[in-house]
């Protein structure tokens, strides 16, 4: 039986050398040209539990339960979980670093617990500032090595290891190596270029290129060890940039993900498939490469066709969608090769939910601008072959009426047969659940009065 290595980052989007970004991820890169490199795959929730929850359990968020974030009093179904699926069919499972599919992140021992892994090997991170914490991911690298190296090598019961980093979470790193010149860096659509942004994007650029240490680091250990040619590879993150307009969104630059996978053998390794794929496709698949019948409550499809080279496609369109972030912001997509329909359903408040946005400098950025007058559309259509960015709504062009009202029918049929809670109205505040205001600025607010509710914290 094959061994799985899932390794993540935190909100990185696409924003890496195998996907053409002048970012310093050379071991990723080394990586891509031995794994499938998906270039078209999406998240299913671009907030940190929900998309995790809806990778690791193959469905989506309101499926799962998970409709918030997991430090904030949300939770989910863990018996649907990857890990425990694996525990029942005779899988070692074990995580080292970052979950967020339960409690706090940063709690080392609440979250494996809750999950249900059998060991738990992440370092203490009592003591670092958040703008360190990838030196977190550096120990739990070592330790990932170590536990590899550790095993007895006659040990029949295959692993499933997931070495989750901190990394490229914000805060990022405030110090910047001398190689990183963030004049020269440009930051990624759709923020504009200045002096501010560049400066932040640095901070990135030095997260992800500590990630990219870490990440060459378990690749070349598991290859020193022998268990490269017998182990299946899960590469991937969570959702977009923690920047305006980007994670908690449903813009491509919000829900689109580095998904790399390398399963020993498969024709597919080193190609890059542009066939569309969701986060929910992931356990499927990882049914079938490790020959396990499917639980029935699956929502995605198995790309091991494509991996196989036995088709170019698997699927027609792919969904999304948000619930809470900090702040309620109800919102549903449908994304196909050429076109996406997102619907906000709380058409009450169509202003930006500044809560939901991670204080940075380039949100300060946008702070200065105006970002509290601008709006959102209650519907709309975009054609991604001529704006690739989402920024023209065609919802009201009549050469595009039999395009949404198709896209219309789709989601709206989603939502009934996955028995979405959004179809029949807002969805309650729960007791326990830490919501900010609708029109909350700042997610940490110390104002009793910018939460709709609070749990003790």
């Amino acid at each position: 039986m094959k061994n799985v290595l899932y390794i993540h980052t935190h909100d990185s989007g696409r924003i890496l050398s195998p996907y053409g970004y002048k970012v310093p991820t050379p071991e990723m890169e080394l990586f891509a040209r031995e794994a499938a490199v998906f270039r078209n795959a999406y998240c299913a929730g671009p907030t940190c539990s929900p998309s995790r929850a809806a990778m690791l359990t193959g469905t989506y968020p309101h499926q799962a339960g998970m409709l918030g974030l997991a430090q904030r009093g949300f939770s989910m179904d863990y018996s649907r979980h990857l890990v425990q699926y694996l525990n029942r069919n005779g899988y070692r499972t074990a995580l080292c670093g970052i979950q967020h599919e339960a409690g706090w992140y940063l709690d080392v021992k609440q979250g494996a617990g809750a999950i249900g892994y059998q060991e738990e090997l992440t370092r203490d991170n009592t003591g670092y500032r958040q703008e360190d914490l990838v030196d977190w991911d550096k120990e739990n690298a070592l330790e990932v090595c170590r536990w590899l190296r550790s095993r007895e090598k006659e040990d029949a019961q295959p692993f499933f290891l997931s070495y989750g980093m901190y990394a490229t979470h914000r805060r990022f790193p405030d110090r910047i190596d001398e190689d990183l010149h963030a004049e020269y860096a440009v930051p990624p659509y759709p923020i504009p270029d200045n002096a501010e942004t560049r400066k932040d994007f640095a901070g990135y650029l030095m997260s992800v290129k500590s990630a990219d240490d870490c990440f060459g680091q378990v690749i070349r250990c598991l290859k020193e060890e022998g268990l490269w040619d017998n182990t299946v590879i899960l590469f991937t993150t969570d959702h977009g940039l923690a920047n305006p307009f980007a994670k908690c969104t449903l813009f491509d630059s919000g829900i689109g993900v580095n998904l790399m996978l390398r399963s020993p053998g498969a024709p597919a390794n080193g190609i890059v498939i542009d066939s569309l794929a969701s986060h929910v496709d992931v356990f499927p698949t990882l049914c079938d490469l490790l020959e396990l019948e499917k639980p029935d409550y699956l929502e995605g499809v198995s790309l091991k066709p494509l991996l196989m080279k036995e088709k170019e496609t698997v699927r027609d369109a792919v969904f999304a969608e948000i619930n809470f972030h900090t702040s309620y912001e109800p919102v549903r997509c449908i994304r196909t090769e050429r076109y996406k329909y997102i619907r906000y359903y709380d058409v009450e408040y169509l202003k930006i939910n500044r809560s939901n946005i991670d204080e940075s400098a380039t949100k300060e950025f946008y702070m200065q601008r105006d970002l509290a007058g601008q709006s959102k559309y209650a519907e709309a259509l975009y054609d991604l072959v001529y704006d690739p960015g989402e920024r023209m709504n065609r919802i009201d062009c009549p050469e595009y009426a039999d395009i949404a009202k198709e896209l219309i029918r789709r989601l709206e049929e989603q939502e009934e047969r996955t028995k979405d809670p959004i179809r029949v109205g807002p969805i309650a505040v729960q007791a326990g659940w830490k919501v900010n205001q609708k029109e909350c600025q700042k997610a940490s607010s110390a104002n009793p009065a910018d939460y709709v509710s609070a749990m003790n914290s």
